[in-house]
């Protein structure tokens, strides 16, 4: 049973909506941010990436700029940029890129879901980033960014959103990254209660991204929990902001990885030893990996094909995605990299910014890079069943969800 609330969002107003919304907070850097902040004050970025308001040398951490992100949202609020709305209300969301649609429901989702484990994980999350999502949290009282969540669909929830879906939407425009954003109010109870319905026949749903933003919901509720005598489970703090969609309409992009040396090797040494274990061909120009096990390698301006060979395929759901072949059979093994969670001879590239960019990493700071074929939706789903976990930066979900869309205050 999945259980959601309607609730109180703040929105920014229609005609400056796409001024407001922002990339969430963990796709840029402090200097990207301030860049494409620095000529709209209207940006949700202040408030997400509050550092963008000093100079580079003089930003503040850790509480201090929490406390500014959370004036900057006050300033917000008071000056009109985001206004709460009268009514309880779902949000219908519609992120369209390309030729690819998404479209799902915006919620207040229970804390106690999530830690009872009937909101599953695929990745672990790393306590310095769970210590300063929870600052925020607590800080701005506020959800200023969805959980990323998905669900097996049965077909049903067409049916549900259908009539919301064919009406005019209260917000609609273009964003700085050419997605097309819509949002639609769900606030007539009849329409809730039967959203609420069908998803408490949802038995499970799955964290696709933000497991930092989730982890931090679970211990801000901890702490107020802890600090309220009167604490009944449902205070406002109990619930997460988030964003629903159904699986089928997921894209998951490959992420590609970046070595900076070959550990010793020569050039003809790395591709001996990589052919115990994988088909190697040379390819003669960039071509992104066809099917799940295979990938291709960018080595001193030359491309090549490799495949898995039959015995290094594993059927468990974790050893089995080519992440986990490409490290156990070359990462580790021939490179030495044995943890890419903090070695620093390893980079990782979203497969957003295309096979160029491998090459151009080449040119620059790396001597070797391998384009992985994406994970898919199935694979992702697989893994969380069985309680595991992902290797290290295994899915980039496109279309990047807006910020400052809809916030959640907490009381």
């Amino acid at each position: 049973m999945s259980i959601i609330k309607p609730f109180r969002g703040y929105l920014p107003p229609s005609e400056i909506a796409g001024k407001v919304s922002s990339p969430p907070y963990d796709v840029l850097s402090s200097d990207e941010a301030r860049e494409m902040a620095q000529n709209n004050p209207d940006s949700f970025l202040r408030i997400i990436k509050p550092q963008i308001d000093y100079m580079p040398d003089s930003e503040p951490c850790g509480d201090s700029l929490h406390q500014h992100a959370a004036e900057n949202l006050r300033d917000f609020i008071r000056s009109g940029k985001l206004e709460q709305d009268h009514d309880l209300c779902f949000y219908l969301y519609q992120i369209i890129m390309g030729n690819h649609t998404q479209t799902g429901i915006m919620a207040a989702v229970s804390v106690n879901e999530y830690n009872k484990g009937y909101i599953k994980k695929h990745e672990f999350t790393r306590p310095d980033k769970e210590d300063d999502r929870s600052r925020h949290i607590e800080i701005t009282n506020a959800n200023t960014g969805p959980v990323f969540l998905t669900f097996r669909n049965d077909g049903e929830f067409q049916k549900q959103i259908e009539a919301i879906n064919n009406q005019t939407a209260d917000i609609f425009f273009q964003a700085d990254d050419q997605t097309i954003n819509k949002l639609w109010r769900i606030s007539i109870p009849e329409d809730q209660k039967s959203l609420s319905s069908y998803f408490q026949s949802i038995p499970t749903l799955y964290i696709a991204d933000g497991h930092h933003r989730a982890a931090s919901a679970s211990r801000v509720q901890k702490i107020r929990q802890d600090s309220n005598p009167l604490h009944r489970g449902d205070e406002l703090y109990n619930f997460f902001l988030a964003v629903i969609f159904p699986h089928n309409e997921m894209q998951i992009l490959d992420y590609n990885r970046v070595v900076k040396d070959l550990n010793g090797l020569t050039d003809d040494q790395l591709l001996e030893s990589i052919k115990s274990n994988f088909l190697l061909t040379p390819n003669p120009s960039p071509l992104a990996p066809d099917s799940p096990h295979t990938y291709s390698m960018f080595l001193n301006e030359k491309w090549y094909r490799m495949e898995a060979k039959e015995h290094i395929i594993s059927d468990d759901p974790v050893e089995g995605l080519d992440a986990s072949i490409l490290q156990n059979h070359i990462l580790t093994s021939i490179l030495d990299i044995d943890n890419p969670r903090t070695n620093k001879r390893i980079d990782f590239v979203g497969g957003i910014r295309g096979l160029e960019e491998l090459e151009r990493r080449c040119s620059l700071d790396a001597k070797v890079a391998f384009a992985l074929h994406p994970v898919s939706i199935y694979d992702l789903l697989a893994v969380a069943d069985a309680c595991k976990v992902m290797p290290p930066k295994s899915t980039w979900f496109e279309p990047k969800l807006r910020s400052g869309l809809v916030v959640r205050l907490l009381d």
